[in-house]
């Protein structure tokens, strides 16, 4: 062990001491929650008074073992954190969520996904033990055999099975730059199609001399112009884009036919939505020349856009715009969902015919191995298709009796076409309906295993109930 890991590693032991002796000075009665500086969710918080877990001391990257191809993370670390200490060794996580400060603690609790996950699957598929600070107090180690049942369901819970402190996960070589095909597709029916092609057999007969893809995703902008991106890591040296600028990267990907090629570092493709959270920078002006070029490029990025968002949600400034023009308030539609791949076309369909919500994301997903994991049932050897869209529409028709009308509308049609969504966000199930789509039986057994006396909160609460 060198001197830095030695030091990384008593610094990290000092941070799970000061963790535990502020969950113990938490009153039995008050709720238990994290301390954090940022956060990527979008269902509201209940307020509290009690002070957070101290996570101080929990952010960095311990070890990273290059023969091995493995790290040893704190729970707290972000992925611009990790991404930072692995790729000087040419690694890489296997699946790098798309904005800086998602933490690899909440990626595995809260899921992630990325263009690297119809190969690699999701975050938590590369985890190879945890450890994890349950309700009981005490920091418990869990792998595929110890600990198994916290260990696989564990995704998904978001905190309420405990919080890792210590995450060991695998890592991929990585080559220093990616070439990038952009093809444009008239019906989502051929853009689904190819994309199924692309998955089975690893590659497109027609680009890159057939070799394989590394990376795909995909925009849809309209019925009749959506665009899958094939990403190809390569060590040849040569000119790249930058979209950290003045140009836009989600613009960059519209042509009126065919394909369009382009090439970025490593680095900035793993970050290329992070700049403009995607798209949704527009909302706040920031993809108008005459602000961008005014606009300050240490708050060009995906954290300071959800600050602005933090402020809205706390002084419904949206809201209060909507109310002064003589129009209602707005439902915020902000979901992920995964639908299996034969059914994507016909939600989407669905989907562009009812919610006035665009450009949408896709991102094909296919789980690494056997394993289930019972929080998020999706099945192995099956292609899921995650569609997000992110942004808000007028309020439903029973207003304001009704709350959250589009939203529950798109929840009753993931589950009619047997998908599943994140729960980042707003959610409107029954209790019934949560426990069958979220783990059910096998959540509460844990529950009762790692918590007896219910000092976390339960998922139905966390990701239902509070609003």
């Amino acid at each position: 062990m060198s001197v830095v890991e030695f030091d990384a590693r008593t610094a990290h032991s000092a941070g799970v001491e000061r963790l535990l002796a502020s969950y113990r000075a938490i009153p039995p009665n008050a709720t238990v929650r994290l301390a954090k500086p940022t956060s990527n969710l979008f269902r509201a918080r209940a307020k509290t008074t009690t002070k957070g877990l101290d996570v101080s001391g929990l952010g960095d990257v311990i070890a990273v073992d290059p023969e091995h191809r493995t790290a040893d993370v704190a729970g707290m670390c972000t992925y611009e954190d990790l991404v930072a200490a692995t790729l000087p060794y040419g690694l890489s996580p296997l699946v790098v969520p798309q904005l800086k400060t998602i933490t690899l603690g909440g990626a595995v609790t809260g899921l992630g996904i990325e263009s690297a996950s119809f190969r690699n699957g999701l975050p938590h598929e590369s985890v190879l033990e945890m450890d994890i600070l349950t309700g009981t107090g005490e920091v418990v180690r869990a792998n595929r055999n110890l600990c198994s049942d916290l260990f696989y369901a564990f995704p998904n819970s978001y905190g309420t099975l405990g919080y890792s402190v210590r995450i060991k996960i695998e890592l991929e070589k990585v080559k220093p730059f990616v070439e990038l095909c952009h093809l444009r597709f008239h019906t989502i029916a051929d853009l689904f199609a190819t994309m199924d092609r692309i998955i089975e057999t690893g590659g497109h007969p027609d680009i890159a001399a057939g070799k394989p893809v590394d990376y795909l995703d995909g925009v849809v902008f309209s019925a009749d112009e959506s665009y899958l991106t094939l990403g190809f890591q390569t060590g040849t040296p040569g000119p790249v884009s930058d979209y950290t600028g003045q140009q836009v990267y989600y613009r960059s990907i519209q042509h009126p036919d065919g394909e369009k090629h382009d090439r970025l570092t490593i680095h900035d493709y793993l970050w290329r939505w992070d700049t403009d959270w995607f798209w949704c920078s527009r909302a706040f002006g920031a993809q108008d020349p005459r602000i961008r070029r005014f606009w300050p490029r240490r708050y060009r990025r995906s954290s300071f856009y959800w600050k602005l968002i933090g402020y809205d949600q706390r002084f419904n400034i949206a809201d209060r715009i909507e109310k002064r023009n003589g129009r209602p308030p707005l439902e915020r539609v902000v979901q992920d969902v995964e639908v299996p791949l034969p059914r994507a076309a016909e939600f989407l369909a669905w989907f562009l015919d009812n919610v006035p919500i665009e450009p949408i994301w896709l991102c094909p997903l296919r789980l690494r191995d056997e394993a289930t994991w019972p929080l998020y049932p999706i099945r192995p050897h099956h292609t899921y298709v995650n569609i997000g869209f992110w942004s808000s529409v007028p309020v439903g028709p029973g207003f304001p009796g009704e709350v959250g009308h589009t939203n529950k509308l798109i929840e009753r049609k993931v589950s009619d076409l047997d998908g599943h969504k994140s729960l980042y966000s707003d959610a409107y199930y029954s209790p019934d309906e949560f426990d069958e789509l979220y783990g059910g039986e096998t959540y509460k057994t844990v529950k009762k295993t790692y918590d007896p006396d219910s000092r976390l909160l339960d998922l139905y609460a966390k990701a239902v109930q509070r609003r």
